[in-house]
């Protein structure tokens, strides 16, 4: 696959002044992030453990590994939060991680080619494929409908997008 780690969350910011930070999960069951430990950043770096203190406004707090002041937590706002693909769940056959379907070429139906996924976004309507191709750039709907075929293993993705989407 892509990766050997996965995104599974990032940190918002700081919360209280022991050090704690405020955590956004991106795993289905956000509490589930505390099992995937250590969590990693981007270049690998630096890993931590991670232990969930208490719900926050809808999202998480957790005490990192190493950061024990408020200046430490903040300097960490933004930072992304990776897990070893070996220690998640394997997803059924209609799930896909969003660092599998990043750099997949997508076709339209008639084996035109659109371009590559670039990223996948979520702004609580469901999920969309970036696909950018040339100087283009699409954004479809990752639904069964729009996207009926997902083949990691030759690494493409088979998109139907409707016909209104470039439409002003």
């Amino acid at each position: 696959m892509a990766t050997d780690r996965i995104c599974v969350g990032a940190i918002a910011g700081a919360f209280g002044v022991r050090g704690e930070v405020r955590l956004k999960s991106f795993c289905a069951q956000p509490e589930a992030i505390a099992a995937y430990a250590p969590l990693w950043t981007e270049d690998g770096s630096r890993s931590f453990t991670l232990r969930l203190t208490r719900g926050s406004g809808g999202g998480l707090t957790a005490r990192l590994s190493g950061i024990n002041t408020r200046e430490e937590a903040e300097a960490m706002k933004g930072v992304e939060l990776f897990a070893d693909r070996d220690k998640l769940p394997n997803l059924p056959d209609d799930e896909f991680y969003h660092a599998d379907l990043i750099g997949l070429e997508v076709l339209d139906t008639s084996g035109t080619a659109l371009g590559r996924v670039k990223a996948v976004h979520n702004h609580g309507a469901g999920d969309f494929l970036e696909i950018v191709g040339g100087a283009a750039m699409l954004l479809v709907p990752f639904t069964k409908a729009a996207v009926p075929t997902v083949d990691l293993t030759a690494r493409r993705i088979i998109a139907d997008p409707p016909a209104d989407l470039g439409d002003d």
